[in-house]
């Protein structure tokens, strides 16, 4: 897990430590989805209303996959897919930037 950029030894620790078995979990968007990095999904009728991440489960996961996006260096997979988020237009970009990276970064320790 420390080969992924971004993850050091306290950070490997911490999330193993979070997560346990993760083979309890069918696949990589429930753990997602448990960490509480995924956003809510309401359709009450025929519309579709996407809004803020759930915030539900482990939040120590969660702050430590979006404190792993924001240590990472500037050459590596997880920075550019958070700058590249930034330069879209729309207010609050940097924040769900950074979420969105956090999310990547938690699929691919799975």
């Amino acid at each position: 897990m420390q080969t992924i950029p971004g993850i050091g030894p306290v950070f490997a620790a911490v999330i193993v430590a979070e997560i346990g078995n993760v083979h309890r979990l069918a696949g990589p968007g429930p753990l997602c989805s448990w960490a509480g990095l995924t956003p809510r999904h309401r359709a009450p009728d025929l519309k579709v209303h996407r809004g803020r991440i759930t915030k539900q489960g482990s939040s120590l996961l969660r702050r430590a996959c979006v404190e792993a996006v924001q240590r990472s260096l500037a050459n590596t997979p997880m920075r550019r897919l958070r700058d590249r988020i930034v330069e879209r237009p729309g207010t609050g970009a940097r924040n769900r930037a950074k979420t969105a990276a956090a999310r990547k970064l938690l699929t691919l320790v799975y």
